[in-house]
């Protein structure tokens, strides 16, 4: 089985690539989904800061790979020749990914510039999203404080999201396509 993996800060575009993906056959699992899920099971509200604090809270207590851990059993049972993975936040992910996969599994990292994500994330309203750049800077900060920015160095393949949505699916239909 091939395991490719989004990697990217908030509102780069990583749920846009796993939706291509979706769209193309591809099984996808989202790692976010891990944590809103024991955000619900701890009883809190699906806010930034609730689904932050729970990642964070999970990390101390179960390791920082924990999320790729319950993420495997879920990847092992979709019985597909590639699964995406939407969602890596650490180099310890990628490790944990790598000891499971070895060489097939690839990992790739959407790069956008801070404005345009802050202009996207004000259009996706999704639960958990910031509203103003502050909290955006703040995400980021956040998940930089889990290794966000090492993990986005590791990647295997990097691609740039500075334009328009269908250049940006015409680029991740080709990439899923060459993997």
């Amino acid at each position: 089985m091939k395991l490719i993996a989004f990697v990217g800060m908030p509102a780069s575009g990583k749920s846009e690539a796993a939706f291509i993906a979706k769209k193309l056959g591809i099984p996808v699992v989202n790692m976010g989904d891990v944590v809103r899920e024991e955000t619900a099971k701890r009883g809190l509200q699906p806010t930034d800061e609730n689904i932050g604090g729970t990642g964070t809270a999970l990390r101390q207590e179960e390791g920082m790979d924990v999320i790729a851990k319950r993420c495997v059993p879920k990847i092992r049972a979709i019985r597909s020749k590639v699964v995406v993975v939407d969602g890596i936040r650490n180099i310890n992910e990628i490790e944990y990914y790598k000891k499971e996969f070895g060489t097939d599994f690839k990992l790739i990292a959407i790069n956008t510039p801070f404005d345009l994500r802050f202009e996207r994330v004000k259009k996706r309203a999704r639960s958990d999203d910031m509203k103003s750049m502050e909290e955006l800077k703040r995400r980021d900060e956040r998940e930089k404080g889990w290794g966000l920015d090492r993990a986005i160095e590791k990647a295997d393949i990097n691609s740039d999201n500075t334009g328009t949505i269908e250049k940006f699916k015409e680029k991740m239909e080709q990439l899923l396509g060459n993997i």
